[in-house]
Order: C-alpha cells, then sequence, then structure tokens
C-alpha cells in the first residue's frame, strides 16, 4: 500500500450528514452538466436573433456543447488517473461555471459557440466523475443508493431543461439560461474540494496517448456534425454530409484498432471485452435513446399538433420526470436484493408497455389525459437505469470501473444525439408520406374539391387552408403515433436483450472506484 493511499485510508469516512452533503453536491453537479444538454434546445432561437444569427448557426449552439461533451467524456477515466479524480471534478465544476458566465455575457455568435464549446469540455467529466465518486464515498452496501440519487439527477436534468429554459426565456432574458449555472458550480465545487480532497487518489503518470485523442476528435465531431446537419441538408444526397459519414467511419474504425493495440490507450476500449458490460452498453443505447427520443417527439407534437406553446409543452414533458424521483430510492433498494437483469427487463417492458399506450393519441386529448401516460412511466425509467449501473460496473474489474464510468456516459451521450437526430427526420418525412396518403383518400369522389372550385376566390382560398390543416394535423398525429410505436418496439428489444448478459461477477465496490 503506498503512502498516498494509507493517508486516505486512515482519513476519517463521512457520516451522516456530511456523507448527505457530499453527495447532493456531487448528485447535482451532474444534473448541471446533463441539464446543460437540453436547456438551450427551446432558447436558441432568442439566442441567434439577440446575437445577429441564422436559425442554421444557431443550431450550432447546441452542437458546439454535444461535441466537446461527447469528446470529453470517455477521457475522464485518463484524466482522472493523470491529475486526480478529485481535482479533475472539482477544476471542471469551476470551469463550468467560468464558461458559463462566458457564454452568458457573449456578444457575438462566433464567442458563444467557443464559449459552449468549452463548456461543454468542463461538462464532460462532471458527468462520470460524479457517478464514481458517490460510489467512492458511500460504503459499500449503500452503493445502490449512491447509484440512484445519480439515476434521479440524470433522468430528471433532460425533462426540466426545456421547460426550465422556456420559462427564463419567456420572463427574464436567454443569457440567464447561463447565468443560473455560476453561483452553483462556484459552491458545488469548493464543497467538493473541501470534503472529498482527502479521498484522492494517487496518480499514474502514463504517457499521453496523442493519437488517440486526435482520432476521437475526429470521428465524434464529424458524426456529431453529420447527425445535427443531416436533416436540414437531406442527408447522403448532400455531398457535404457523405463526406462527414466517410470521416466518420474510417475515423471510428481507425480510433478502435489504434486504441486497443495502444499500450497507454486514451479511452479504454479493453472493459467491452465483458460480456456483461457490453451487452449492458447495448441496453442503454436503446433504452435511453428511445426516452430522448420520446422527449424530444412529445414537445414537437404538443406545439406544432396540439397548440401548445414551449412553455406548457414543457410542463407536460415534465410529468415524465416525477415518479422517477419517487422510484429512483426504491430501485436502489431493489437492487440490493434482486437480479439487476430481471428489474431490466421489467423497466424497459413497463417503458414499452407504456410507450404503445402513448401510441394511441388523438387530437382531442386534453391536458391531463396527455400527461397520465407520462406520468406513469416515470415508474419504469429508474427501474432499468438504477440496475444497469450496478450490472455494467460489476462487470468489469475494479481497475476499469472509472473508464467504464466514462464510456457509460459516452454510449448514452452519442445514443441521445442519434435518437434526436433520427427522432426529428423520420417524424417529418412521416408526416409528409401520411399528408399524401391521407389527401388522396379523404375525398375520393372530389365532392367537396367541387365545391371549393365553384366557391367565390376568397372562400374558396380559406376552404383549401382550413381543408389542407385538417389533413395536416392528421398528419402529425399518424407520424406521431407512428413512431411512438416504433420506440415501443425499441423498448421492448432492450427488455429482451438482457438476457444475453450474465451475472455481475461482483457487487460495486466503492474504494475501488476511479483507480
Amino acid at each position: 500500500m503506498t503512502q498516498a493511499q494509507a493517508a486516505r485510508n486512515d482519513a476519517p469516512a463521512l457520516q451522516g450528514a456530511m456523507l448527505w452533503v457530499g453527495a447532493i453536491v456531487l448528485a447535482l453537479a451532474n444534473f448541471l452538466a446533463v441539464l446543460n444538454m437540453t436547456i438551450a434546445n427551446v432558447t436558441v432561437p432568442n439566442m441567434a436573433g439577440a446575437l445577429g444569427a441564422g436559425s442554421s448557426q444557431g443550431t450550432w449552439i447546441i452542437t458546439a456543447y454535444a461535441v466537446a461533451e461527447a469528446i470529453s467524456v470517455p477521457l475522464t477515466g485518463w484524466l482522472s488517473s493523470r491529475f486526480g479524480a478529485i481535482k479533475v471534478f472539482s477544476l471542471s465544476v469551476l470551469l463550468f461555471g467560468i464558461f458559463s458566465l462566458m457564454c452568458g455575457v457573449s456578444t457575438s455568435i462566433g464567442m458563444l459557440l467557443l464559449m459552449r464549446v468549452f463548456q461543454g469540455f468542463a461538462g464532460g467529466p462532471l458527468l462520470a466523475l460524479s457517478q464514481t465518486l458517490l460510489l467512492r464515498i458511500f460504503p459499500k452496501e449503500k452503493s445502490m443508493q449512491a447509484m440512484g440519487l445519480w439515476a434521479m439527477t440524470t433522468l430528471l436534468a433532460p425533462v426540466v431543461g426545456p421547460v426550465l429554459g422556456g420559462w427564463i426565456c419567456d420572463n427574464y432574458s436567454w443569457p440567464w439560461v447561463y447565468f443560473i449555472n455560476i453561483p452553483m458550480a462556484l459552491l458545488f465545487s469548493m464543497i467538493a474540494w473541501k470534503l472529498l480532497k482527502r479521498y484522492e487518489e494517487p496518480v499514474v503518470k502514463n504517457p499521453v496517448d496523442k493519437i488517440g485523442f486526435l482520432l476521437l476528435f475526429t470521428w465524434v465531431a464529424a458524426l456529431q456534425i453529420m447527425l445535427d446537419e443531416g436533416k436540414d441538408k437531406d442527408w447522403f444526397s448532400s455531398p457535404e454530409i457523405c463526406v462527414l459519414g466517410v470521416i466518420a467511419a474510417i475515423g471510428f474504425v481507425s480510433f478502435v484498432i489504434w486504441e486497443l493495440t495502444e499500450s497507454h490507450p486514451i479511452v479504454d476500449l479493453r472493459v467491452f471485452r465483458h460480456r456483461g458490460f457490453s451487452t449492458s452498453m447495448f441496453v442503454l443505447a436503446l433504452a435511453f435513446g428511445g426516452f430522448f427520443g420520446l422527449n424530444v417527439l412529445t414537445p414537437l407534437w404538443l406545439q406544432y399538433n396540439m397548440g401548445y406553446n414551449t412553455t406548457w409543452a414543457g410542463l407536460v414533458v415534465m410529468w415524465g420526470g416525477v415518479l422517477s424521483v419517487i422510484f429512483s430510492p426504491i430501485a436502489a433498494n431493489l437492487s440490493n436484493r434482486v437480479d439487476a437483469r430481471w428489474l431490466i427487463f421489467i423497466g424497459c417492458a413497463w417503458l414499452g408497455c407504456d410507450t404503445a399506450w402513448r401510441a394511441l393519441a388523438n387530437s382531442d386529448m386534453d391536458f391531463w389525459t396527455i400527461c397520465i401516460p407520462l406520468l406513469v412511466m416515470g415508474v419504469g425509467m429508474p427501474m432499468y437505469y438504477v440496475p444497469i449501473t450496478g450490472l455494467a460496473m460489476g462487470s468489469v474489474d475494479e481497475k476499469e470501473t472509472a473508464s467504464a464510468a466514462g464510456l457509460m456516459n459516452f454510449v448514452r451521450t452519442i445514443s441521445g444525439a442519434f435518437a434526436t437526430s433520427l427522432v426529428t427526420t423520420s417524424w417529418q418525412d412521416r408526416s409528409y408520406t401520411a399528408h399524401d396518403q391521407l389527401a388522396s383518400i379523404v375525398d375520393p369522389a372530389r365532392t367537396l374539391t367541387a365545391q371549393i372550385a365553384s366557391a367565390p376566390a376568397m372562400a374558396g382560398q380559406a376552404a383549401r387552408e382550413m381543408f389542407n390543416n385538417m389533413v395536416t394535423g392528421q398528419s402529425l398525429l399518424l407520424a406521431t403515433n407512428g413512431l411512438m410505436m416504433a420506440i415501443a418496439v425499441i423498448f421492448f428489444v432492450a427488455a429482451v436483450s438482457i438476457a444475453l448478459a450474465p451475472k455481475a461477477a461482483r457487487s460495486v465496490d466503492a474504494a475501488s472506484i476511479g483507480h
């Protein structure tokens, strides 16, 4: 045992109120990082307009953060071993607050995009390190309670983000979307360092894998830009999208080959050799992608088909997180007693059934009829998300846990990006197809068409617009219901796929996190 390890082991453990202060700080830091993935989504038009940018430039406000965060998340394991997990976490929270301030005072779209990149780089390590440090400070027998707390903030943040962003822009101004991060980030950074520095591990100064980092940056950036721009550029009919796709594919293959053969990889992909971990990541990608897709699809349907404004659409989506708060600790307690694979199966199947229920929507639904299925959905989310964390981390070697946590958050981030792109594109395509089909069958005898043609010009034009609006509304509803059913199938596939995972080789050992 090294002198540093002995010093940490002799340090008094956090107990009682101080343990929960540390836990809440770590969980809320994770909440901040996840929140900033979605809080800007509904405020992009305000930001772009205020800075004199077009809507196409405005979308880069989201892309810049997503690309930077996706790149920095899998680097967490290397950063922790090189500089120390506590130092990296405390500095990341501090920098997150500083760059949030710089985002809020930006005077041009270029400055805002650059600050969003830095904010994303700072936010990435918070996702994995909040998880690993929670497990480090909690006693081993309470590790699943730590995961329940972490999962609760992870599931709530994407739901709260849009409604909070819309409310801030409606009542204040867009810079406050970033300013609200500053006091929390500064406070969390100081508390985390004060409470947790005794738990710092000795650093391992391995050589820097420069080529691995360059390849990671290349393929992740190309993939994220392709996903964000594909819908607007008609996907692979655009030479730009084709080039980005080729760069992403070649970069990804090169990255995998290099990291698997490098003696000191910047991202340890060898953890995927564990069947339990790789299966958990496959299920996580499907289930979290489906969940994120629902959070994208629901506001689109409510605003374009049901006449809801941004704030009310956000309030509807927020109901999906209410029961997640209640059932996260319940799922954590069950995870200590029940095989995690059964809980994951039940959680994913629950989400599939709930989404299939939502696929029966109609245009006459009132607020509460829409909200009830979302409320019920909150039971299923923690039932799969809490135990899948324990199963994934318990399937790898103890020394690989920090790298596995970083990769888990990376998979979650990328699956969210894929889901956003696929849902928006598919929803648009399905609505166009449904519109064409409805237009051809709604007036087969062309009686209505003849009446419109014989009417006075103004009345005929009004009738045509009313007729088209009715068809458009129903086509959007059909597109929404069809996509809901497709997402339900994805949840069912995820539920069945967890059977491929063996039982976790070990329970999550808090002492092993971050080594």
